[in-house]
């Protein structure tokens, strides 16, 4: 990463690359390096992938579709977002999830204000090489109870997988 001033410069190979539930997210900027204003997260979902329904009330969550199809279910109800559609989560906690059901890799970029879910992915996620994908994590009893944990410590609440189907 390249600085000059305020300005901050990211190539394609920098930012860390974590495997989350299936996808692999890359941290473009953390909130170490904002003074936890804000993270920017690029995040490739391949088919199938996608988080379970969660909320976070004290952060704003904004998407755009840069390439492939995302449904989003949220307690308002669904939305199918295609390339280049915008899908902002507001303050306030509102249960969402997203799943890529088409049979190609979804590409998302997701602005978190304040940051905090770039610190809930580097602690739960895996390190992965660009391009890679893990299987999701089987998770037991204990590891959900974990998880759930490590959820809350980040401003997270995460519901049961069926929690916003109709």
């Amino acid at each position: 990463m390249a600085t000059a001033k305020q300005i901050t410069t990211i190539d394609n190979e920098e930012g860390q690359r974590l495997s989350v539930v299936g996808d692999t997210y890359r941290i473009l900027i953390s909130g170490k390096e904002t003074e936890e204003k804000y993270a920017v997260i690029d995040m490739l979902v391949p088919p199938g992938g996608g988080p379970g329904p969660h909320a976070h009330k004290d952060m704003q969550e904004m998407f755009y579709v840069v390439d492939g199809e995302i449904e989003f279910k949220m307690e308002s109800g669904p939305y199918t977002a295609t390339k280049g559609s915008f899908i902002t989560i507001p303050l306030g906690g509102e249960v969402h999830s997203f799943k890529n059901k088409s049979d190609t890799v979804a590409h998302l970029l997701c602005t978190v204000i304040p940051a905090g879910l770039d610190a809930f992915f580097q602690e739960i996620g895996k390190p992965v090489a660009a391009g890679t994908f893990l299987s999701p994590p089987e998770l037991g009893p204990e590891e959900l109870e974990q998880l759930k944990a490590t959820a809350e410590k980040y401003g997270q609440k995460l519901y049961p997988p069926d929690f916003l189907d109709e």
